[in-house]
């Protein structure tokens, strides 16, 4: 029987055909960001500094604080939930192989389960957006998409 520590983690993993320094600033620069995960963010994301990102079309938005930010290597945010966003970017010779992993969700195991399988599902939209605009120039709208009848 698989123990739910083993499953209340998210991983999710995409190869970006783009050079590593562009796919990092890509989340850490709001007005990249913008074009395919959130509509406005209060500024860029640095090591100690808390951070607001907005989700417009839903009528929500997220305060977090930025724990670890290496340079064209890994990000580390952590939301006032208290679950952490963690982006590891591995450069390798056809792009970046990107690497992001949620955790720390609370509730029963019912409830962990659920919140696992939005992350998964939502931090994949996040790559396949990015992968979209930062290879082919294109705006998918993915974000806003996913729930049409949410949007305010």
């Amino acid at each position: 029987m698989t123990n739910l520590k083993e499953v209340s983690i998210s991983k999710v993993e995409m190869l970006i055909r783009k050079p590593v320094k562009e796919v990092f600033d890509a989340f850490i620069d709001p007005s990249i960001t913008t074009k395919f995960w959130f509509t406005k963010s209060d500024g860029r994301l640095e090591k100690g500094k808390r951070v607001r990102w907005d989700w417009e079309m839903y009528g929500v938005s997220a305060e977090l604080d930025v724990i670890e930010l290496e340079q064209n290597n890994r990000i580390l945010i952590k939301f006032d939930d208290d679950t952490t966003v963690e982006w590891i970017f591995t450069p390798r010779i056809e792009g970046t192989f990107v690497t992001v992993i949620n955790a720390g969700f609370k509730g029963s195991p019912d409830e962990i389960i659920n919140q696992v399988i939005d992350s998964t599902g939502g931090f994949t939209i996040v790559l396949c957006g990015l992968k979209a605009l930062l290879e082919h120039n294109i705006i998918l709208n993915l974000v806003s998409d996913r729930f049409p009848d949410a949007q305010v």
